[in-house]
């Protein structure tokens, strides 16, 4: 019931910044940015700051190489929850952080939809022609470029539904890095599957977790083969830390 209660009371609170936000869209979009920005560093902490005190669901960062990040760089994740999106926002600050996501959560999603438009995220339609991802892919790179953005890419594509790592798709990766070369900083997530829907939601928040860590920073890879090996040893690498996560326990 308590962790109901606490659902319900985070809800609320987003309810009123959806509104304005949905309203700065219609009126002024310039006003999106500043409301993005709140939303994505003081809401976003916030969040996670109820859930810990009322149903001790932790936020396990670990930021041993944070402090070794470049100044631009694209992250590459396993991807569980559309939590996901909110738990990178609080891990890396959500002012410069921009996701790879798929064009229907821009339609009617509250909050979502007017925060992935206005802030200009890649949207890409995943039952659409190959041309036209890669296409919204090349405008995403010359945005990244020119405002010196985070880009966050989940090469799976889609949420894995139990907790394991998935396919990962080299092609979006790899026209990403061919129109805007930088280095590739992988990390991984977890916690988020279990959380996944608003049953698992009610049911699973309180004495939980959601993980995240960055595993490793590559040098720029600038050729087909070295970008292969950037993904295959990254998904590797987030396997192998899952598996350490999980023996270990909560």
């Amino acid at each position: 019931m308590l962790g109901i209660f606490c659902i319900i009371c985070c809800v609320g609170a987003l309810a009123g910044w959806a509104l304005l936000n949905r309203i700065a869209y219609t009126v002024y979009r310039p006003w999106c940015k500043k409301i993005n920005a709140h939303i994505s560093t003081v809401i976003a902490h916030r969040i996670f700051s109820i859930f810990s005190a009322y149903l001790n669901f932790r936020f396990k960062g670990d930021y041993t190489l944070v402090p070794q990040l470049p100044e631009q760089y694209l992250l590459i994740s396993n991807h569980q929850s559309i939590l996901d999106i909110v738990v990178y926002m609080n891990y890396l600050g959500g002012k410069r952080v921009r996701f790879v996501a798929k064009k229907e959560l821009a339609d009617h999603v509250p909050l979502v939809s007017v925060m992935l438009k206005s802030d200009e995220h890649c949207l890409v339609r995943r039952t659409g022609s190959p041309s036209q991802a890669m296409q919204a892919m090349d405008l995403f790179a010359q945005r990244v470029v020119r405002n010196n953005w985070i880009p966050i890419l989940f090469p799976e594509g889609t949420r894995s539904k139990n907790g394991e790592v998935g396919t990962f798709h080299s092609a979006g990766f790899r026209r990403f890095l061919s129109k805007a070369p930088m280095p590739v900083v992988v990390a991984a997530v977890d916690g988020g599957w279990n959380i996944s829907s608003v049953t698992r939601l009610a049911t699973n928040l309180r004495g939980g977790a959601y993980r995240v860590k960055v595993l490793k920073i590559y040098p720029a890879p600038t050729t087909k083969e070295a970008q292969l090996k950037v993904l295959e040893e990254s998904k590797e690498l987030i396997q192998e830390q899952l598996t350490v996560w999980r023996q270990l326990g909560k």
